[in-house]
């Protein structure tokens, strides 16, 4: 079985880091990456195309709705 590919958005450094360390607890889930903002999400989901983009919906610069 693979595992499920997860990105994670928000601009709140500790919301991220915690919402991975609860991730990375489950052998089936793989964080591949972590982004600030709108931004960076788009780009971060674009170039390593996770399953499945966890994002804030409210970040400064591009949201996660406009994302």
């Amino acid at each position: 079985m693979s595992r499920i590919r997860v990105f994670l958005t928000d601009d709140q450094p500790i919301v991220c880091r915690g919402i991975s360390l609860l991730l990375q607890e489950d052998p089936n889930i793989e964080v591949v990456g972590e982004a600030a903002d709108g931004w960076e999400g788009v780009e971060g989901a674009q170039r390593l195309v996770p399953d499945v983009v966890l994002m804030d919906i409210d970040m400064p610069g591009m949201s996660g709705l406009e994302a």
